[in-house]
């Protein structure tokens, strides 16, 4: 029996990245001195892991395993632009193209003009104007209530209680559809996880000048609308990386799983067997089987991007290791032991303790290789989350 307390490892503050990767400029000028700040989430750190030997590796190694130095004999790190370095011309990458919504907004109740946090779910129906959201604080919102968002330009009335901090409400209003749409989203923020928020609330005097921008929390290839938080390992890709990819003829394959929930959810069951995460929705299309299925018959590599693909490519897989045609829900919840069909790589970011993503990638690359790489990692300075380091399963 999986237990979920297996998963557990010590973890600081000072090991949870805030921000995408940055890299720190200085430029003197006499005795003047500027420091600037350029993101580069394609250059965060990278540990390795193969699924045979169980070998875990934080420096660059050649083909044959072994270390490379620079010229004063110093192991070279790991970055995550080295990732194409294990992966040839036929090879295929598999992305989650799902598009976060600026999923959090403010409200205010009315006649008591008390703050309230809406962060929403998805939308119900079209129609009747309905959308599922989560409340906070819960405990003054009931059914009846009224929300009134900014400068009273959109209101919406609670209708159903769902879950202790689920409600549906219906918004009030005589816009289009489109233009509804527009203007309820013009009035939303990224829906950064919570952890994050309150870390830079505590911390803001430590952390560099950097400008906070929407699309750090979106991936560049993200064009399918539906996720209330990124498939993080999506974040480090650049344009400059898949521009990479496109040149060495590794393939490109997309697939949706609008990222829900299940990614906030805590397990709080000891016997992982009894765990019941929030469903998700996903389309798989058969050009994206085709595809993979075609590079797997050639004997190349399939790359999972992210927790997220793997899940999904799991949803879908056959008996005979390959995926199928697929549009509706998933619960799948992966950890150890499983026997994957599908992905022959895995890459993803390193993640909180207890986390369905960690479970994932160990059950996916062994669990005594993956937390031994948690730990050299985590020794090494190396930071989890959303914007964390990287770990790619080989």
């Amino acid at each position: 029996m999986a237990k979920l307390s297996q998963f557990n490892y010590p973890l600081t503050n000072a090991n949870v990245a805030l921000y995408p990767h940055t890299s720190e400029h200085v430029i003197k000028n006499g005795r003047k001195k500027t420091t600037f700040y350029v993101k580069r989430p394609d250059e965060c750190n990278l540990v390795i892991v193969q699924r045979k030997t169980g070998k875990v590796f934080l420096h660059k190694i050649d083909r044959k395993g072994k270390s490379i130095r620079d010229e004063e004999g110093n192991k070279v790190p790991l970055k995550f632009s080295d990732i194409l370095d294990f992966f040839d011309e036929g090879d295929t990458f598999v992305f989650n193209d799902t598009k976060v919504m600026p999923a959090r907004l403010y409200s205010r109740k009315e006649k008591t003009d008390a703050k309230i946090e809406v962060f929403l779910l998805r939308e119900l129906n079209a129609d009747m104007r309905l959308w599922d959201v989560l409340v906070e604080p819960a405990r003054k919102i009931r059914i009846g209530n009224k929300l009134f968002f900014e400068d009273d330009t959109l209101v919406a009335e609670v209708v159903d209680n769902t879950t202790s901090r689920g409600r549906t409400l219906r918004f009030l209003h005589d816009y289009s559809h489109d233009e509804f749409k527009r203007r309820l989203y013009a009035l939303g923020q990224p829906p950064l996880p919570r952890y994050v928020m309150d870390l830079r609330a505590k911390d803001k005097k430590n952390h560099p000048d950097i400008e906070e921008e929407p699309e750090d929390f979106q991936c560049i290839y993200a064009c399918n609308e539906g996720a209330v938080t990124a498939p993080s390992t999506g974040l480090h890709f650049t344009r400059q990386m898949m521009k990479r990819i496109d040149i060495n003829g590794i393939n490109t394959a997309f697939l949706t799983l609008h990222c829900g929930l299940s990614n906030f959810q805590l397990i709080d069951v000891e016997d992982l067997s009894k765990h019941k995460p929030e469903s998700e929705e996903m389309h798989v299309s058969a050009e994206t089987c085709k595809l993979v299925n075609d590079t797997k018959r050639s004997g190349h590599k399939v790359c999972a991007i992210g927790a997220s693909t793997l899940k999904a490519m799991e949803t879908c897989v056959g008996t005979d290791g390959f995926i199928k045609e697929y549009s509706g829900w998933t619960s799948k919840f992966i950890y150890p032991p499983y026997d994957f069909g599908s992905a022959t790589c895995f890459l993803t970011n390193l993640y909180h303790p207890m986390s369905p993503m960690m479970m994932e990638a160990c059950a996916f690359g062994g669990y005594e290789a993956v937390m031994t790489a948690y730990k050299q990692a985590l020794k090494a300075g190396f930071k989890v989350g959303c914007f964390g380091d990287a770990l790619l399963i080989i």
